[in-house]
């Protein structure tokens, strides 16, 4: 059974996702600095897919498994500020 996003919001620090199965998972931004840094515009601009969450103007890409998983970016970024 794969788990999709329903809704996405944000607070001053979290990243909140609604997800099909009734959960709400809330991440710190921190774990995402594209997202941290952006404008509430951008993140609002996100697109919903079956497996995960795009911004296309900020080139990022989350999916619902790694958030469960409890993983930030995977770029690197995140260990930059660690």
């Amino acid at each position: 059974m794969s788990i999709s996003p329903r809704s996405v919001r944000f607070d001053d620090d979290c990243m909140w996702v609604e997800l099909d199965d009734g959960r709400t998972i809330g991440v710190p931004l921190a774990w995402f600095p594209r997202l941290l840094h952006a404008s509430p515009d951008q993140r609002r601009a996100v697109e919903l897919s079956r497996r995960g969450l795009h911004w296309e103007a900020l080139d990022e890409d989350i999916s619902i498994d790694g958030l469960l998983l409890g993983r930030g970016d995977q770029t690197g970024a995140r260990g930059q500020a660690a």
